[in-house]
């Protein structure tokens, strides 16, 4: 592969194609905040708001109008979402709803701590594009919040009988992993030191099983395994972007073995999740072989192929690993043959096991302005460092 063309390719189709539909479909000008259920076209569906995917679009503008280009329309796209945000996404403590109606009305209370997660990435990023210190106080407040419940992060929303089958699980040390780096510049150095400390450990010591070379979803507390659904689930798309994490925090904390081991990770992941069938990285996977309870587990899903992406293109870069660059052109191959919608713009989100486009919309509940232009910048820029 030329890494110019490649470069060349991942950069165009960020800001020739992705970029501007959400700009164009996306902006809610009469109640403020985003659209995210857009058909294949582009056209509303669904005008309920989604607590992750507003976030996730603040933090987008405002990270390309930080990191790329100082563009007046990018910050007024963040400030668009975080006046919507500020008003009517959370309880009036901080604690951020799951979803609300178009005009802004609470309609899932705010059990989902990854709501609250993406506002703090959200507001951090926007006040560093700003210095608005109204900005920095909600990210800072709102994490504060995050670790004050990550013991126990559903309360009193679980549907769990507490004691019986107490499992940890993987998404909120995963996500610490790089919302500690994010917010870094709000943050104490001794709070970023403990907050990585402890999220390393637990995603590299407690999660990974080293008798398969795996990381699984949910673990007892002591790291165990549990011989269960929940303990036997595996989910390949978390585990390698988590490994991406681990990777930029290798480099913030000048420890190349830990890339070493992150990409060893990723490539074992890879191993067990490709298709050998139809290819493409299937979604869940029961770490025994026994059927999931997930029905969608065989499905192709954009987010998973573009995590994998970036983690591979900073497996190479750091490791030099001829293993990471044959399986980025595997990857590459089969994500850019089946995602990408050359007639209409963006990217589809979900496929079938064969690779056939499943559900044609470019946004809903779960996939909006976030994985598709943070993976097309970061595998650019990483490449860029080759």
């Amino acid at each position: 592969m030329e890494v110019k063309m490649l470069i060349q390719q991942y950069k165009s189709e960020l800001f020739d194609n992705v970029v501007p539909f959400w700009e164009k479909h996306s902006p809610d000008r009469e109640y403020g905040g985003y659209f995210t259920c857009l058909d294949r076209q582009g056209n509303v569906f669904d005008t309920d708001k989604f607590i992750w995917l507003q976030g996730r679009q603040v933090w987008m503008f405002s990270s390309l109008y930080n990191r790329v280009e100082r563009k007046p329309e990018w910050l007024d796209m963040a400030l668009h979402g975080a006046a919507f945000l500020q008003k009517y996404g959370h309880d009036g403590n901080l604690n951020w709803y799951f979803s609300l109606t178009r005009e802004g009305k609470p309609l899932v209370a705010p059990y989902n701590i990854f709501s609250d997660c993406f506002a703090t990435m959200a507001f951090g990023q926007l006040f560093q594009a700003t210095g608005d210190q109204q900005y920095g106080e909600i990210a800072l407040r709102t994490f504060e919040n995050i670790l004050r419940r990550a013991e126990n992060p559903k309360g009193r929303f679980s549907k769990a009988v507490p004691g019986t089958r107490p499992l940890k699980g993987f998404s909120l040390p995963m996500i610490l992993c790089n919302l500690s780096l994010e917010i870094e510049h709000l943050l104490t150095p001794e709070r970023v030191e403990e907050t990585i400390g402890q999220v390393l450990h637990e995603v590299m010591d407690v999660f990974y099983q080293s008798d398969t070379g795996l990381i699984l979803e949910n673990v007892n507390p002591d790291g165990s395994f549990n011989d269960s659904f929940e303990g036997r689930l595996l989910n390949p798309g978390h585990a390698i972007e988590a490994m991406w994490f681990i990777m930029d925090l290798s480099v913030r904390l000048q420890r190349p073995e830990l890339a070493r081991r992150a990409a060893d990770i990723a490539l074992c992941t890879l191993e067990v999740g490709w298709d050998p069938l139809y290819g493409g990285i299937f979604y869940f996977m029961d770490i025994k072989g026994h059927p999931v309870q997930q029905l969608e587990w065989d499905q192709k899903l954009w987010w998973v192929h573009m995590e994998t992406l970036i983690t591979l293109a900073k497996g190479y870069q750091l490791t030099g690993d001829e293993k990471c660059l044959r399986w980025f052109e595997k990857v590459h191959d089969y994500t850019w043959s089946h995602f990408p919608d050359p007639e209409f713009g963006e990217w589809f989100g979900y496929l079938n096991r064969r690779g056939e486009v499943l559900l044609p919309l470019k946004g809903g509940k779960w996939k909006g302005f976030f994985h598709v232009p943070r993976g097309l910048y970061q595998v650019s820029t990483t490449l860029e460092k080759l």
